[in-house]
């Protein structure tokens, strides 16, 4: 059984750590080619599809905790590196999900096209910082996963 916890474990892990790395090298750049003469479409789809993946990653991130504590039968193994940088995910995700994605939405609403916003528009340099915001906090998630993913091997390695 407790193969079986590691497995979904690190099942947990790599699906969040492969739909992050998916959205952010794949979808997003896809999305702006495709549709780069609607850049506020482009944005639409990312923005809908960057939430489902939060949704996902905060999911994932619970069962991977849930199934580290069936497998060590220990609360302590939470506090072990692998388990705090899942927990950064968890909180990083989150608060990407719900102060800085709600911020961008209704900005984009008041803007009505981000495309056709003039540059030197407050709104849209407002939109610009939110949007850095929401990139660093991505970065943050995919470090901290690669970090966990590291740690975790290192864990099996130890046989811990």
């Amino acid at each position: 059984m407790i193969n079986i916890f590691r497995t979904l474990e690190f099942l947990g892990l790599s699906v969040w750590l492969g739909s992050d790395i998916f959205l952010s090298f794949v979808v997003a750049p896809g999305a702006f080619r495709v549709l780069a003469p609607n850049r506020d479409q482009a944005g639409a789809v990312v923005g809908f599809a960057l939430t489902k993946m939060h949704l996902i990653g905060i999911g994932c991130g619970v069962a991977v905790l849930l199934f580290r504590l069936l497998r060590t039968k220990t609360v302590t193994s939470l506090a072990a590196p692998a388990a705090v940088c899942v927990g950064l995910m968890i909180a990083l995700t989150a608060v990407s999900q719900i102060a800085v994605t709600p911020k961008m939405a209704a900005l984009r609403t008041q803007m009505g096209s981000v495309q056709a916003t003039a540059g030197n528009s407050p709104l849209l340099a407002e939109f610009g910082k939110l949007h850095q915001i929401s990139v660093s906090l991505e970065s943050g998630v995919l470090l901290a996963g690669v970090a966990c993913m590291f740690l975790m091997v290192r864990e099996l390695a130890k046989g811990s």
